[in-house]
């Protein structure tokens, strides 16, 4: 995107060069009844450009720098967040890991029961016993 951006910059130059070269004229240009300004062409199209370049350049660096900003503060309240889920306060972390619960009989049985599509192939859902006729 970088040389895009080059050669765009390059042939804007390079227009105003020309333009530059073959109207090299003075001009007068009244600013008020009593004030007169003689100055050459190239240096009024080059003013003109930068009156309408900086205005509308100012406003998209603006514009970039507080959604910038609007996205580091998303990200930094997302970090936030996380961080304090992870410490919750009142549980003290000594390093042990906590236990597994124990899975008893009636939690196997409940659960092929249920539907589960983790029971293994040939077996009976509701009583969990190996399914006749295999």
């Amino acid at each position: 995107m970088q040389i895009v951006r080059t050669i765009a910059w390059v042939l804007i130059l390079f227009a105003i060069l020309t333009f530059s070269f073959f109207n090299w004229n003075p001009v007068e240009v009244t600013l008020w009844d009593n004030l007169v300004l003689e100055t050459k062409v190239p240096a009024l199209v080059i003013i003109a450009f930068l009156l309408g370049l900086v205005p509308m350049w100012l406003y998209h660096r603006s514009v970039k720098w507080s959604l910038h900003r609007r996205i580091r503060s998303l990200e930094n309240s997302i970090k936030s967040n996380a961080l304090s889920r992870r410490h919750e306060p009142g549980k003290e972390d000594d390093g042990t890991p906590a236990p597994a619960p124990a899975s008893t009989p009636e939690t196997v049985d409940s659960e092929a029961a249920s539907g589960d599509t983790l029971t293994p192939a040939g077996r009976d859902p509701a009583s969990g016993k190996p399914a006749e006729g295999m």
